[in-house]
């Protein structure tokens, strides 16, 4: 990680987040999907693909009492994550380390979590042109073990009965639900709309492991009035930090 970093805030100024301000920077959905993550105080959970720790503090921020780990492939982008967290005023409760889902750090074996949260690479590999930058082509686009394979590893670490809650690209959601049905139920689709009458763009999607209840599709949020501000119902969940309720 090279470059200039830029100091951010998000939920209205409770999160300090420094990041690169090249490559891939986090924007609106590690808050949306922090806030999706069904957490009560003394729960742990764990961000797979935590970046510079967005999802991870903007939950902790949230939800007192939480204990949140996130893991990260690169090293830098961990430890800014943990100067985050200090800024941030919960680095007692948030850390961060360094390691591949697919090959996890030895502190993370045989642990697991009350809820896993996870933003994965959008793309899949060799699915179009790759981005020039490092940085930003490692978080948008899968690596060898695809989609499936940082699913099988997220949910290796959610305790029976745990939540797994993730945002990907409203287009994928077949390849998404494929790899959930099957292991989990309870399996909730929220679409995130950019403004009324458009196509949603994102999704989050939730399952419970072991569950067998089915699936249900709800009618999402709408992200941007007539005039192109947020929607009162972004706001409150943006700035506001309130949480999203399936």
């Amino acid at each position: 990680m090279d470059g200039e970093i830029t100091k951010d805030t998000l939920l209205g100024g409770r999160v300090r987040l420094a990041q690169p301000k090249a490559g891939f920077r986090a924007a609106i959905d590690p808050v949306l999907l922090a806030a999706a993550v069904p957490a009560v105080a003394g729960e742990t959970i764990l961000d797979v693909g935590s970046g510079t720790g967005a999802a991870a503090l903007c939950l902790a921020v949230r939800v007192e009492g939480v204990d949140v780990t996130g893991l990260e492939l690169d090293p830098a982008l961990a430890a800014l994550a943990n100067e985050n967290a200090e800024a941030s005023g919960v680095a007692g409760r948030v850390r961060f380390v360094a390691g591949d889902i697919l090959s996890p750090p030895a502190g993370l074996i045989g642990k697991l979590f009350d809820h896993v949260l996870t933003n994965p690479p959008f793309s899949e590999l060799g699915s179009g042109s790759s981005s020039p930058d490092a940085d930003r082509r490692r978080a948008k686009e899968e690596g060898a073990g695809g989609l499936a394979g940082w699913l099988d590893a997220c949910f290796g670490f959610l305790r029976p009965e745990g939540t797994l809650t993730l945002i990907h690209r409203a287009d994928r959601l077949d390849d998404v639900l494929a790899k959930l049905v099957g292991r989990a139920g309870g399996i909730v689709v929220f679409p995130l709309s950019p403004a009324v009458g458009k196509t949603a763009k994102r999704a989050i999607v939730a399952a419970r492991k072991g569950s067998a209840a089915p699936i249900e599709i709800k009618p999402g949020l709408v992200l941007h009035g007539p005039g192109g501000a947020y929607t009162p119902e972004a706001e409150a969940i943006l700035r506001a930090g309130r949480a999203i309720r399936f």
